[in-house]
């Protein structure tokens, strides 16, 4: 299994009005000096499209590219050609997987219409059509459960597996959120994982979004997503049972985080090097 950090971490977002964006070469020089090995991409547009510019500034900072997380409305059928442009770019800059998730089309992740039955049949449809135009590429396509989109809940989780022949993208922190437990989902799908974004988060704030008492956007700000160990997700025994089923691909550390500008620039490096401690200790590995 291999490490990999992520923008996100240094509160680098796709939501208008999220917080402070820090520049490209703060983040990946921070991703640099804790040894992380590659990074994901982050939001269209933080990091360069032209793939030729984008290997350059990643080899500027010895760090690989992952691939990249795409929230995108799967019920319309349009977003496909969208989504499949996004998978040749990551492949042409070395990426290895696109990270979809299944967007409502609303901005942030406050709020969920429902979906017919037909817009979910569109939805697991159009997933297997960005799948396989990824894969033309030499890309993998997961599906990425995550608060505030089509796929957010246990028993959406469930569903899209019962529906879809898709990997996952683990995302221990928001399957949490939406009530899974992300051990038990890996025991039971143990071949289902296809990638995993590795978050520690508090309960009590997991459970008031997941009850809607407050907004995701607002439990980020209060700090809901935590270093690794500091929260109430057994990393362990995930990373554990994932090792003996035989995963090796990335962990690709996440701390969803919303800056101020009051927020030292070095905040999230700390809480990342917090992480990569709690995770090492365990797993004995070298990060590079």
């Amino acid at each position: 299994m291999r490490i990999a950090g992520a923008p996100i971490s240094w509160g680098v977002c796709e939501v208008p009005g999220w917080g402070r964006v820090l520049d490209p070469a703060t983040v990946l020089a921070g991703m640099a000096s804790l040894g992380l090995a590659a990074t994901e991409l982050g939001p269209p547009g933080y990091l360069p499209s032209d793939p030729a510019a984008l290997g350059a500034l990643l080899d500027e900072h010895g760090l690989a590219l992952v691939g990249g997380f795409l929230a995108v409305t799967l019920h319309d059928r349009s977003t496909v050609d969208e989504a499949a442009e996004v998978a040749h770019r990551l492949a042409a800059a070395g990426g290895e997987v696109l990270v979809l998730a299944a967007a409502t089309g609303l901005d942030g992740y406050d709020e969920r219409p429902e979906l017919t039955g037909a817009q979910w049949r569109e939805l697991v449809d159009n997933a297997a059509r960005v799948r396989d135009r990824a894969a033309r590429h030499g890309l993998r396509a997961v599906l990425h459960p995550h608060v505030g989109t089509h796929v957010e809940r246990a028993d959406e989780v469930e569903r899209f597996l019962a529906d879809s022949d898709l990997p996952l993208c683990l995302d221990t922190g928001h399957l949490l959120i939406g009530g899974a437990d992300p051990v038990e989902l890996a025991h039971r799908f143990p071949d289902r994982i296809g990638h995993v974004h590795l978050k520690d988060v508090r309960a009590d704030l997991a459970a008031a979004v997941r009850a809607g008492r407050t907004g995701y956007a607002e439990a980020v700000r209060q700090r809901m997503y935590v270093p690794l160990g500091d929260g109430d997700v057994d990393v362990r025994g995930l990373v554990e049972l994932l090792r003996d089923n035989g995963y090796s691909g990335w962990l690709v550390l996440e701390q969803d985080t919303a800056l101020t500008e009051g927020d030292a620039v070095d905040e999230p490096v700390r809480d990342t090097a917090r992480s990569l401690a709690h995770l090492t200790r365990f797993t004995g590995q070298e990060r590079r």
